[in-house]
C-alpha cells in the first residue's frame, strides 16, 4: 500500500481509508464497541461521571448519554450534594436537538447519585460501573485523592480523566480531554500508551478522538489559551478595550477569546486558561506566565465585556502599522507556541491543525497558515514578536521545525491519497471546501496520476469529516463587490473539480458522513459514480445564504440525468431543501443503501466500471416546478439568480458551461443580494 502520509485513522488502530473500501465495511461497529468496554447485554455496566454537575461533566454527561442509552449504558452523574444542577441546564438544548420525547429518554437513562466527597453510595455497586470519566475541578491533589476512592472499590474500573492541563504521568489515569463547547463539540484529545477500547468506542459513536502525546496542556489549550494570553499581551501594550482586542482577532484569525469565556462562564473559564498556563509556564517559562489581568480574573470570576455590553457607536479603526503590530503580537506568539507542539510531537500533523479549526474556532488551522506564510515570513513574525515581548526569546524555540513545510505531512493536512497500484482513494479531512483543501486535492491527483491510477474513489476521511457541509464562505469575502474576483474562485475551483471527471478513467464519489452539502455535493457529483448511504442527507442551500453554486452545481448533475430528474434538482437548486440518499437514488446518486452495502458497491464501481459520457452540447431544460413562496426577497432574487445561471449554463455547450457558471457566481457574489457580511 501506497500513501502520500498516514491516515489519522490509523492513529486509532482502526486502519486506514483505502482499507475501508477494500472490505466493503467500517473497521468497527457500536453494539460491538460498547459491548467491549461495559460488558455483554446480559450484565452490561455503568459509565460514571463525577463532577456531573459542572459544565464539563454535566454536557459529557449529555453527548454521552445520547449515544448510549439505546445500548442499555446507564449514565451515573456523581456529585455533591450542594453541587450546580448543570444537567438540568443541558435539557433545554436536548429538546431541541431530539425533540421532547427523546430527550426525555435520555435524561432517564441518567442516573444521578451524590456523595460526600469520600465514601461512595452503596448503590454504585448495583449499576455496575465499568468507566469513570472524571470531570472534577483541577486541583491535583483532589483527582489522585478522587481515584484512590474508586480503586478501593472497584479495582477493575477504567478511569480517564476529562482534565485541560495535567498531564497523565502526573494524574496516573489516562486522559480524554473533551473540546469546548462542551455540549455540542465531538473532539476528544486522548492520552494512553495504546488505542484504547475506550477510545475506539467513542469513534464507533460518532465522536472525534485524536490521540496526542503526554504533556503539560494539551494541543487545544496551548493553541486556545496560548491566543488568549497573546491577546492579552496585546491589549495591554495597546491599551484597546477588550472587546476591540477580541474584534482584531477574530479578524486575523477567527476566535474571539475572551468572548469565549465570558459564554462559557468566565468564573470557570478564567481560572481554567490561568490554570492552563501557569503550569505551562513551571514547565517552559515566561513564554506562558499569564498576565496580571488573567491572574485578577480567575480570582475575582469576572467577565471580560461588562454586563449588558454594547459596542460605540463610533468604531476607530486601525491603521496598517496597528494591524502589523497585531500580527506580531498574536501570529508570532502562536508560531513560536506551535514550534513546541511540534518539537514535542504532540500530535499527528492533520490532528494539531485540525484541533485549533473544530475547537478553538480559528478560521484555519495554524499550521495551514504557518504554511501559507512560509518558514521565512514565519521566522519574522517570530523576531517581531522576541522584539515587543523580549521575555518570550528565552522561552521554548524551534525554528527548525518549521524546515519540514515542504513535506507531504505538512502539504498533505487535509487531502490524503492512497493506492495499491490500480485503485487510487483520496480523502477529505476538512468539512468544508477552501483554498487549501483546493491545492491539497490537485496535489493528490497529480501523485496517483504520476503513480499511473486510473481507478478512483473520493471521499471523507471516516474521522475528521463527519460531514461535507459545502464551501467555506469565508473564502468568498474578498470578492464581495468584485465580480471577476468571484468568478476566478469559481473558475479554478470547478477546474479542479472536473479533474474527477476528466483525469481518470473512471471516478466514484462516496459520502461517507451523514449529509454532503453546497460546494461539497458539487465536487463530488464530477465523479463518474456517486454513492451515498441511505440515510445521508444531500442537498444545495446556497438559496438560503444566499449565494449562486460556483462548482457548477447549475449544470453538470443537470447533465448526468433524464428529464425528471432535472426537474427534482430544479426544486432542490431553488429550495434549498436536502433529500436522503435514498430518495436521491436514480437521479443525483447512482446507489444507496446500507453503509457496509454502499461501501461494498463503491469499490465495485471503482475495480469495474467504466465512465459514461457527460452530453456535451446544450441541455435541455423542463419547466419550472412550483416553489413554495420564498420567504424573504433576499431569497427571491437568489432564486432568480440561481435560475438565470442555470439557463445560461445549461444552454452552453459544455466546453463553454465552465465559464458562464462562473460569471454568474461571481456577479451575484458582487451584487446587493448577496448574503455574504463584509465585516
Amino acid at each position: 500500500m501506497n500513501a502520500m502520509r498516514p491516515s489519522t485513522l490509523e492513529t486509532l488502530g482502526l486502519g486506514s481509508v483505502f482499507d475501508i473500501f477494500r472490505r466493503g465495511q467500517l473497521p468497527l461497529d457500536a453494539a460491538a464497541a460498547v459491548g467491549e468496554v461495559f460488558g455483554p447485554a446480559a450484565a452490561r455496566g455503568s459509565l460514571v461521571i463525577s463532577g456531573a454537575g459542572g459544565t464539563v461533566g454535566a454536557g459529557k454527561a449529555v453527548q454521552l448519554g445520547s449515544r448510549l442509552a439505546r445500548h442499555g449504558v446507564t449514565v451515573v452523574g456523581l456529585d455533591l450534594p450542594g453541587a450546580p444542577d448543570g444537567l438540568a441546564r443541558q435539557f433545554p438544548g436536548l429538546v431541541r436537538a431530539f425533540g421532547a420525547a427523546q430527550a426525555g429518554a435520555i435524561m432517564a437513562g441518567i442516573v444521578r447519585l451524590h456523595y460526600d466527597g469520600r465514601i461512595l453510595p452503596e448503590r454504585l455497586r448495583e449499576l455496575r460501573p465499568r468507566v469513570l470519566l472524571e470531570a472534577v475541578p483541577e486541583v491535583l491533589d483532589l483527582k489522585r485523592a478522587h481515584y484512590r476512592v474508586f480503586r478501593d472499590t472497584f479495582p477493575e474500573i477504567e478511569i480517564r480523566s476529562v482534565t485541560s492541563g495535567f498531564p497523565s504521568h502526573a494524574l496516573g489515569v489516562g486522559i480524554a480531554h473533551p473540546a469546548f463547547p462542551h455540549e455540542i463539540n465531538k473532539v476528544w484529545e486522548i492520552v494512553e500508551e495504546t488505542p484504547s477500547a475506550f477510545t475506539r468506542l467513542l469513534w464507533a459513536i460518532g465522536l472525534l478522538p485524536v490521540p496526542v502525546s503526554d504533556h503539560w496542556s494539551f494541543v487545544l489549550d496551548v493553541l486556545f489559551c496560548g491566543l488568549t494570553l497573546a491577546a492579552l499581551r496585546q491589549q495591554r501594550a495597546s491599551n484597546l478595550p477588550y472587546w476591540k482586542s477580541d474584534k482584531l482577532v477574530r479578524r486575523a484569525l477567527g476566535p474571539n477569546p475572551f468572548r469565549a469565556h465570558d459564554v462559557i462562564g468566565a468564573k470557570g473559564a478564567n481560572f481554567l486558561t490561568w490554570s492552563c498556563l501557569h503550569h505551562l509556564s513551571q514547565q517552559y517559562g515566561p513564554l506562558f506566565a499569564p498576565t496580571p489581568e488573567l491572574v485578577q480574573r480567575k480570582e475575582s470570576g469576572q467577565n471580560w465585556y461588562p454586563p449588558a455590553h454594547f459596542r460605540p457607536l463610533v468604531d476607530w479603526a486601525v491603521t496598517e502599522r496597528d494591524e502589523e503590530e497585531l500580527q506580531d503580537w498574536i501570529l508570532g506568539a502562536l508560531i513560536q507556541m506551535t514550534s513546541l507542539l511540534l518539537h514535542e510531537r504532540r500530535s499527528h500533523l492533520t490532528h494539531l491543525n485540525a484541533i485549533g479549526e473544530l475547537c478553538a474556532q480559528f478560521r484555519r488551522g495554524i499550521l495551514a497558515v504557518i504554511r501559507e506564510l512560509g518558514p521565512d515570513a514565519a521566522l519574522r513574525r517570530v523576531a517581531a514578536y522576541h522584539r515587543l515581548h523580549p521575555e518570550a526569546a528565552g522561552g521554548p524555540w524551534y525554528p527548525e521545525t518549521l524546515a519540514a513545510i515542504g513535506t507531504p505531512p505538512w502539504q498533505q493536512l487535509y487531502v490524503n491519497a492512497e493506492h495499491d497500484g490500480t485503485i487510487g482513494v483520496v480523502s477529505l479531512a476538512r468539512e468544508s471546501y477552501n483554498h487549501d483543501v483546493d491545492a491539497e486535492l490537485n496535489r493528490a491527483l497529480d501523485w496517483l496520476q504520476a503513480a499511473g491510477i486510473g481507478r478512483l474513489i473520493v471521499s471523507g476521511d471516516f474521522h475528521l469529516s463527519t460531514q461535507m457541509s459545502g464551501a467555506d464562505t469565508a473564502e468568498f469575502l474578498p470578492a464581495r463587490g468584485d465580480a471577476e474576483r468571484g468568478a476566478a474562485i469559481s473558475r479554478a475551483w470547478s477546474a479542479t473539480a472536473r479533474r474527477l471527471h476528466d483525469d481518470f478513467r473512471v471516478s466514484v464519489g462516496f459520502i461517507a458522513g451523514k449529509r454532503c452539502l453546497g460546494g461539497m455535493l458539487e465536487l463530488m457529483t464530477h465523479c463518474h459514480y456517486l454513492v451515498a448511504p441511505e440515510n445521508a442527507l444531500l442537498g444545495m442551500p446556497e438559496v438560503t445564504l444566499p449565494v449562486v453554486p460556483g462548482m457548477e452545481g447549475c449544470h453538470w448533475p443537470l447533465r448526468k440525468t433524464d428529464a425528471a430528474g432535472r426537474a427534482k434538482l430544479l426544486r432542490l437548486l431553488l429550495t434549498g431543501e436536502t433529500v436522503s440518499g435514498a430518495e436521491a437514488a436514480g437521479w443525483l446518486v447512482d446507489y444507496a443503501g446500507p453503509m457496509d452495502a454502499s461501501l461494498a458497491a463503491a469499490w465495485e464501481f471503482a475495480s469495474h466500471a467504466e465512465a459514461r459520457p457527460l452530453p456535451r452540447a446544450a441541455v435541455e431544460l423542463p419547466p419550472v416546478p412550483a416553489l413554495p413562496e420564498a420567504p424573504s426577497p433576499q431569497t427571491d432574487a437568489a432564486r432568480r439568480a440561481i435560475l438565470d445561471c442555470v439557463r445560461g449554463a445549461c444552454a452552453a455547450p459544455l466546453a463553454e458551461a465552465l465559464e458562464a457558471q462562473a460569471r454568474h457566481a461571481g456577479a451575484f457574489m458582487a451584487g446587493e443580494w448577496c448574503g455574504l457580511s463584509r465585516t
